[in-house]
């Protein structure tokens, strides 16, 4: 199993960061929370700092951690272990994505998305819809 961790990151407007993978990359084109795999003895909060930083160009502040979803893909099997996140500095750039969009919650369920990050989505919806982001 890998873990993998994912920034839900959020604006002070509530709106949420998308990102979308390029054609190369596993998953091609689908949209997820952006983040990556946990390297050995590094914490997975210590990780989306590093992959947000790397992959965005953005510094990131972990508010809330939230329960790791498992999901088996053909390829390999994860725990993905999401974060609520506040940007604290940086301005985007891409470096591994094809696209980005900032979006309020109700458009979140009409993107396709990666099958391991709607379980994630919708945890996010319910705690965003009971007020706690």
């Amino acid at each position: 199993m890998i873990d993998v961790a994912c920034a839900i990151i959020i604006t002070p407007e509530k709106r949420v960061l998308v990102t979308q993978r390029s054609a190369e990359m596993k998953l091609p084109l689908k949209i997820e929370f952006p983040g990556g795999k946990v390297e050995a003895g590094e914490m997975p909060d210590e990780c989306i700092v590093r992959e947000i930083k790397e992959e965005l160009n953005l510094d990131v502040r972990p508010v809330f951690e939230m329960q790791p979803h498992v999901h088996t893909y053909p390829h390999a099997t994860i725990r993905l272990i999401p974060f609520v996140c506040r940007i604290i500095g940086g301005e985007i750039k891409l470096s591994e994505h094809l696209a980005y969009a900032w979006l309020a919650a109700e458009e979140l369920m009409d993107l396709d998305w990666a099958e391991a990050d709607i379980p994630v989505l919708k945890r996010y919806l319910t705690l965003a819809h009971a007020g706690d982001f």
